[in-house]
Order: C-alpha cells, then structure tokens, then sequence
C-alpha cells in the first residue's frame, strides 16, 4: 500500500497521469484515423506535420478556441456540470493502476502508481457508475428530445453492460484472492498454474489463460460501456443526430470527447492490468520490465487493445437496440453467473484438497451437457400461430396507402395484380368498383 509517499511525489504523479492521457488522447485521434484509412484503402490525415499528426493537435486547439454556445433553453447549471462529471471521472479512475514496477523517483523508491487500494479495482467501476450522471445531466439539461433519448439510451447501455464487467471482475477476486489492482498484477508474474517448469520458457499465469470466459465477457462489456462501434446507439447520427453532445459546442464538447478517447484507454488499461499481467513483461520476466521499462510494456498492451476498438469501428456494422440489450440481459449475464458459480465451486474444492483430475473431468462433462442441453432444448420461444389476416381497405383514408404486415387488399385488388386464384365474380367486381368511385366522389 502507497500511503507513505510525500506530498510530492504523489503531485508529480498525479501531473504525470495528466500529461499522459493528454498526449495520449491526441496520438490516439491520429492513430484511430491512420488505421482506419488504411483499412478503407485510404491515406488519412497526411498533411500536417510529420505523418500528419499535427492534424489531431490543430482539431483539439480548434475545439478550444470555438464559441462555447450555449441554448436559451438549457438548464445552465447542470449543462455545465455534466461535462466536469465525465471528465473528472476519466481521469479520477487512473489513480489505482499500476503503471509500473518499483522505481527510484528523485531519491525515493515507489511505484508507477498514484495510489493503491484494497479495494482499487471497486474504485474503477463506481467511477465507471458514477460518469453516467454525466450523460444523464447532459441529456436532461439540453432540454432537447434527441439529447434525452440519447442520454437514456447510454445510461441503459453503461448500466447494462456494468453488471456483466463487474461480474468478470468477480471472477478475477475468487481467482486471486484480492481487489488490489498491484496485488492482482503481481501473481500474474508467477509461473502458469504455478507449475515452476513453465516460468523458464515464459509463460506466466496471465488470467486471461486461465479465466478465458471472463476475459471474453469483459472484452465485449469494455466496449459497451464505452459507446463506441459497433455498440455506439447513444450516439447515431442517422436516429439522434448526436446523442446527448447534440447541443454542445467548444469546450464542453472537447471535455466528452476528450473524456470518449480517455475511457478508451481506461477500459483497455484495466483488460491489461485484469487480465494480461499488467506492465510485466511476456519474456523474461523481471528483467525486460524492471524499473521504468514497465511503463513500455504497459502502453504497448494498452496500445494493442485500443487498435481492437479501431477494428471493430472499421468492420462491423451498428446493431439495432434490442439485439444489443438482448446480449446483454439474456446472453452474457446469465453466462457470467454461470461461470461464477463453476470457479467457486473450483475454488472450494482446491481449499478442501479434493481438486482431482477425476473430479474435474465430471466437472467439464457437467457443463458440457448442461451447454448444449441449453442449445437444444432451451433458449427458443415456442411456435406461435400466426394471427389470420385482416381485410384492409386502401382507400379507407381517402388517399391509397400499401396494407401493413399481417393486412391484405380487397379482393379487387388480386385481380389488378393478376392474381392466380379463380376469376372473381362480375358482381364482386362491379361493386367493389362502385365503393370506390363513390368515395372518390
């Protein structure tokens, strides 16, 4: 625990974060349209600067230098506040992840970390719990329908897809024992499974190995709870033009953008720190990342994850609302609680000495059963009969319109389409004519 450092340090740490995400939000902007050109068979942004990475520093002073507009309508206070919500919580939620190992910092040994918690990994999901207010103000105070649906929208979705990330979480505290961020990223550095013969070949009991499942659920929850592609609902230019950034401008818009790209990196610095051993080094372990070399494996894990984002944003197509709710509630909720319940049913059986090769076996062939018991029998609606077909009349508005589904034209209509059932008889024809010249009349 890191409660002894002087006031100092802390303060240059805490400078230090700062200046990190900054630098790291605007090469971030560059990077994301560099990928995404070249996976569009596009240059991207060329011009300005070397490799054109002045171009994401022109965007941000552009930003900054626009008039900070604001509605008449709006509620000034909490359209002010919510911005400093998100922002605040961006970056709050960095000062319990290690960034590195134990180093020597103007003569006083500490880590790469502002401080750390018992409770570290907690502080990332109420920070995480805590921006939704944001949003919600945001859309509230824009006194605006597009901002409100789309603030509605992402506070459901961050809602949602926190129970699954907080359940893998879960998973991690059963599996090692702690909710300290150090601690957790200290025994992924032991040998795999703690097997000694794997250490010397470099494979270290990185969780993502070991809790793949968990590390699968929190890969798809990072990426909805940060709105972005294919999970990016909050924000459809084509539905809510933008969401609830609609009536922002200037610099308060600069704060949620700049806060988008820092909960990016966020949520891929604690995949990082959760699940693939944090700032240590995959070979070698203790020497490549001694020191401040750790920070340099850290970004590079970071870096590998904020491109998965990119990719994604670059290939799939935005899903419709239901079926992202659907994943959500009905798919990887219910995995999740599953999931726990095997691990600590592991976990008791290590502690009681019973974890047998036998028992595992009878383990797996339980769940194996149970999953496609599930695929099989379960997860399917029951057949509904379809409901027969209304007469629907075109005319009955006054002005011709097509039938709904589950709607069907007047008979006369079958023979203007030359329908291939029996002619119909002349005096059906006769007065289904006659009805719809009198309407006309």
């Amino acid at each position: 625990m890191f409660f002894n450092d002087p006031w100092w340090i802390v303060a240059i740490k805490c400078i230090g974060v700062v200046v990190l995400l900054l630098t790291w939000t605007i090469v971030n902007v560059w990077y994301e349209r560099r990928l995404v050109g070249k996976m569009q068979h596009r240059l991207g942004p060329i011009m300005n600067g070397p490799f054109g990475l002045g171009q994401a520093l022109a965007d941000g002073m552009k930003l900054l230098v626009k008039e900070d507009f604001a509605p008449g309508m709006v509620d000034r206070v909490l359209y002010t506040i919510a911005p400093l919500i998100v922002g605040v919580c961006a970056f709050t939620a960095w000062s319990v992840i290690p960034l590195g190992g134990e180093v020597n910092m103007f003569g006083v040994m500490t880590r790469l970390q502002v401080t750390d918690l018992p409770v570290g990994t907690l502080v990332i999901l109420a920070m995480s719990s805590v921006a939704v207010y944001g949003f919600v103000l945001a859309g509230w105070s824009s006194n605006s329908p597009y901002s409100l649906l789309g603030a509605l929208r992402s506070s459901a979705q961050m809602i949602s897809y926190e129970i699954s990330m907080g359940l893998s979480f879960v998973a991690v505290f059963l599996y090692a024992g702690t909710m300290a961020t150090s601690d957790i990223v200290d025994l992924q550095a032991q040998p795999f499974l703690g097997f000694a013969g794997f250490q010397g070949i470099g494979i270290q009991n990185w969780y993502w190995l070991v809790l793949f499942p968990s590390f699968v659920v929190y890969v798809i929850s990072m990426v909805g709870e940060t709105n972005r592609a294919p999970f990016d609902l909050p924000e459809c230019e084509s539905e809510l033009v933008s969401g609830h950034l609609t009536e922002y401008s200037g610099f308060r818009y600069a704060v949620f953008f700049l806060a988008e790209y820092i909960n990016m990196a966020t949520v891929s610095a604690v995949c990082a720190t959760l699940f693939l051993g944090g700032y240590h080094s995959p070979i070698l372990p203790g020497v490549l990342d001694a020191g401040y070399l750790g920070i340099i494996w850290f970004i590079l894990k970071v870096q590998l994850l904020i491109s998965f984002f990119v990719w994604l944003r670059g290939t799939l197509p935005r899903l419709r609302y239901d079926q992202f709710m659907d994943l959500g509630w009905k798919v990887m909720i219910p995995f999740s609680l599953v999931w726990l319940m095997a691990i600590a049913t592991v976990k008791g059986l290590r502690n009681a000495n019973l974890l047998t090769l036998p028992v595992l076996l009878i383990g797996f062939a339980v769940l194996a059963l149970a999953a496609l018991a599930w695929m099989y029998l379960g997860g399917k609606p029951e057949p509904v009969a379809e409901p027969l077909p209304e007469v629907f009349d075109a005319f009955a508005g006054g002005y011709p319109v097509p039938p709904m589904p589950g709607q069907t034209l007047p008979e006369l209509a079958d023979v203007v389409a030359g329908s291939s059932e029996p002619d119909l008889e002349p005096e059906l024809i006769e007065d289904a004519v006659g009805a719809a010249s009198g309407r006309e009349n």
